[in-house]
């Protein structure tokens, strides 16, 4: 049997809080700039190109930053900052109004997408192919490697035959779309799960259990060719069971389509190079030295500590986290994709280790006692089974410098390199995936047949963590994640008017979820998964919106018993689906004959 199913979805704008701004200074033939960003090495390498100057007479800073999702992980605003700086040898400070961020933001894009199935009568998929129109805007920028991750979020979630996914970035001239929080992984797993239900409803099957019958397990290969270590996906739909209400997935109740739905998501944490340098000070206090940025994640004030304190026997309230500074800190690629916690925890625990093993030698001569008998514990070097019986580690840290001088540790991490079929996806920004991380949401929902209007009544997430240091932050991303992905699936979506120019220019026009929108989520934390992280964990931030979509579409699809193939699901739009006044969408066309079309410009192909 062949299944055919296509979809469509608008642009979502980021809506940091706090707007794109630099403070820029030109001092003694360098410049400093002071910016809102997620990449400080990359704002230095480009305003530097900008500029015309070496790299090493630019300084780049970065306090705690008010919300990114992606956002700020270009360049934006800092070489005009430092362009006019120069020029008046004053400082100078730019900031975007929220008209300028809501006019210019890189918006999650809209996109058009068609997936077709080949599927057995049993419910086993033996082919798919797919095709991802996105929308670049006028420029390409981060869309063109964003094309790439299809390959990812269109074929992680199952075990499939024959596999051909392409991407395309079209060029419109509208504003520039861009990377926002899982990227293109919300649409098109809204597109992959409606697309299973579809498969489902078409074999007569309960779409949980053809899900169970096809989610990847451990030596499945995903569509690059990747082979996937560990069962995850199976326990975490199991723990859901757990938590979900034995209930009818459609009913009417006090007037209103009550509709039900579990879906699945795999998403990946985005690794890559970053660096640490960790300093042991005399009071037993450690300054960690990073690159890394505080975007509102919590890692930088508490997974990083964490790593930390644990790994010298110290509170992480004692490890403090200097802001970012090219100046001093080793490069990095950036905060986001869930990266933070992962690779400069990495680097952060080399270059504790390191220290460790100093303080260890030094402690060793000082209590005339064997390294391998002593142990780092509540600020104390002491040996194993003998509490009391050593010294504190601020006296061991003066010690050490009085004899060997600073005590230091440095660290560095890079992408593990999981490795691909070759041909499948050669020359992809992400040819595997070197963590990936899985997620299985489930939601509730009402809908008003009168008005078209959707409520969510509860929800529930279950997701994968590898190790969770900090459950409560992790819940908390989860929490936030879980609203945002509201807004992307009931309420936000920026329009475009026929000469171009975007038609919400602030909030009176930008409908975000409000507090009255906002639900409790509830949660369980899925560990065990394997991770080249460090200490076993996995990024927890960005993940938590991939499924919203698509289980409300699929929630909504099930109380109203039609087709739902576009968002965002306004009252309207819902109405009309109720009203029969939709028109099934059949975009973008696929080739009838799959020998054709194998080449795909600008795009990424898999097997």
């Amino acid at each position: 049997m062949i299944v055919e199913s296509a979809f469509r979805v608008g642009r979502q704008n980021h809506v940091a809080f706090e707007p794109r701004a630099v403070v820029a200074r030109y001092e003694d033939g360098r410049f400093h700039i002071e910016t809102s960003t997620q990449v400080p090495w990359t704002i230095r390498n480009a305003t530097a190109r900008f500029l015309g100057v070496p790299a090493s007479q630019v300084r780049v800073t970065v306090p705690p930053v008010g919300g990114a999702f992606g956002l700020k992980f270009d360049i934006a605003v800092e070489p005009f900052a430092a362009l006019l700086a120069r020029a008046t040898g004053l400082p100078v400070r730019l900031e975007n109004t929220r008209e300028e961020e809501m006019l210019t933001c890189l918006f999650r894009e809209n996109a058009e997408i068609s997936i077709r199935s080949a599927v057995t009568r049993g419910g086993e998929i033996v082919g798919r192919e797919a095709v991802v129109l996105m929308d670049c805007g006028a420029h390409g920028g981060e869309q063109i490697f964003l094309t790439t991750m299809t390959a990812h979020t269109l074929g992680g979630n199952y075990k499939l035959g024959s596999v051909r996914l392409v991407s395309r970035a079209v060029y419109t001239n509208t504003a520039p779309n861009g990377a926002f929080r899982a990227c293109n992984g919300v649409y098109n797993t809204f597109a992959l799960e409606r697309h299973t239900d579809e498969i489902a409803a078409a074999l007569g099957m309960d779409p949980l259990a053809f899900r169970r019958r096809n989610v990847l397990g451990d030596g499945d290969l995903g569509a690059t060719g990747q082979v996937f270590e560990g069962n995850v996906l199976g326990p975490m739909l199991d723990r859901m069971d757990t938590l979900r209400p034995r209930q009818a997935a459609a009913e009417v109740r006090d007037g209103k389509l009550i509709g039900r739905a579990t879906t699945v998501g795999t998403w990946f944490i985005f690794v890559g190079p970053s660096a640490a340098t960790l300093n042991m000070n005399a009071d037993g206090t450690a300054t960690l030295v990073t690159s890394g940025v505080e975007i509102g994640s919590g890692s930088m004030v508490q997974g990083l500590p964490q790593i930390v304190a644990a790994t010298l026997g110290i509170r992480p309230e004692d490890v403090v986290v200097r802001a970012a500074d090219t100046d001093s800190a080793g490069y990095d690629v950036g905060v986001g994709g869930g990266r933070t916690t992962v690779s400069l925890g990495a680097a952060s625990l080399a270059a504790a280790t390191e220290v460790r093993t100093k303080l260890l030698r030094v402690a060793a001569d000082m209590i005339e006692a064997s390294e391998g008998d002593l142990i780092l514990r509540e600020g104390r070097v002491e040996i194993g089974g003998a509490p009391g019986s050593g010294v504190p580690i601020a006296t061991v840290a003066a010690r050490a410098q009085s004899l060997h001088g600073p005590v230091a540790g440095t660290g560095a991490f890079t992408r593990g390199g999981v490795p691909a079929m070759p041909g499948c996806a050669a020359g992809h920004f992400i040819d595997a995936i070197d963590i990936p991380v899985f997620a299985v949401h489930d939601c509730e929902v009402a809908v008003d047949p009168d008005t078209g209007h959707a409520e969510v009544l509860n929800y529930r997430v279950v997701q994968d963590v590898g190790r969770a240091l900090n459950p409560r932050a992790i819940q908390g991303q989860i929490q936030g994640g879980v609203v945002q992905g509201l807004g992307y699936a009931l309420h936000e979506e920026v329009t475009i008017d026929d000469n171009g120019r975007v038609r919400q220019s602030g909030f009176e026009t930008y409908r975000l979820p409000l507090a009255l929108d906002v639900l409790p989520v509830e949660i369980a934390l899925h560990e065990g998964a394997p991770s080249i992280g460090p200490l076993g964990v996995k990024g927890a931030g960005e993940v938590p919106i991939l499924n919203v979509g698509a289980t409300i579409a699929c929630a909504v699809a099930n109380a109203t018993g039609k087709r739902v193939q576009e968002l965002p699901l306004t009252p309207p739009r819902v109405l009309a689906l109720l009203l029969d006044r939709t028109e099934d969408l059949a975009l973008p066309h696929i080739a009838p004959r799959w020998e054709d079309n194998l080449v795909a410009p600008h795009g990424s192909g898999a097997r």
